[in-house]
């Protein structure tokens, strides 16, 4: 039998090796935290779109917008007083929902979320500003009391709205495009399956297989003669 110092001694010679061999294998579990990307982590501004036509329209919509609705803030007076209140709902409501546009499209957040067409939703948000906007300055220029204040809300009321229709006439434009480009892959992808089906014939094999084994194993049924048939024109 073993003493205890030998028993410990291989425990420390068994220990030992399997340290090295753990420390020497390749698949070891590693300790190091792996990083994870959540919620608005990695974000990136993207300057492409800031310098192109539809970001800088975008930009001027939202400094022209609150500039209308600091100006409608500032009257202090009125009568009557639902053309001044229709404008800066208006003027309020294009800045808070174009800003929001203009944050999602300049980070890139819109494409987290593929569920939602943003083309169309850009275009139905330049659209409906385009209409309001140009409605609540011809009201507002109606009913103004030639006031500084009002006429320069109907000033910035106009210029937005010009802003609006060039950015409907991009939107309408580049919604065009992708509803062209959809079609296009829908057409290539369903080429593309027609052609893998056409060149492997072997799936069209396997379909009439059923149908032939069936038409095989009714003609030998329709073929064979019974055991009695047999005896009959032996005895004959």
């Amino acid at each position: 039998m073993r003493s205890g110092e030998e028993l410990d001694g291989f425990e420390g010679e068994a220990s030992s090796t399997s340290m090295i061999s753990g420390a020497s294998s390749p698949y070891q579990p590693t300790t190091e935290p792996v990083s994870q990307r959540r919620g608005l982590a990695g974000l990136r501004c993207d300057p492409d779109y800031l310098r192109g036509a539809l970001g800088r329209l975008k930009v001027a919509q939202v400094i022209l917008a609150l500039i209308a609705f600091i100006c409608i803030e500032t009257i202090m007076e009125c009568s009557p007083c639902e053309g001044l209140y229709f404008f800066e709902f208006v003027s309020c409501s294009a800045f808070v929902v174009t800003g929001v546009l203009l944050i999602l499209f300049s980070l890139n957040l819109h494409m987290r979320i593929p569920q939602i067409n943003w083309n169309l939703t850009d275009l139905v948000n330049t659209g409906l500003s385009t209409f309001f906007f140009f409605i609540a300055s011809i009201v507002l220029a109606a009913l103004n009391h030639k006031t500084g204040a009002e006429i320069a809300a109907v000033i910035f009321g106009f210029l937005a709205t010009a802003a609006y229709a060039a950015s409907t006439f991009l939107a309408v434009q580049r919604w065009r495009i992708s509803v062209r480009q959809q079609s296009a892959n829908d057409y290539i992808r369903a080429r593309t399956e027609s052609r893998d089906v056409d060149s492997r014939p072997e799936i069209q094999r396997l379909d009439t297989f059923p149908y032939s084994v069936n038409t095989t194993v009714k003609k030998k049924k329709k073929c064979s003669t019974s055991p009695l048939t047999l005896k009959h024109w032996q005895l004959a």
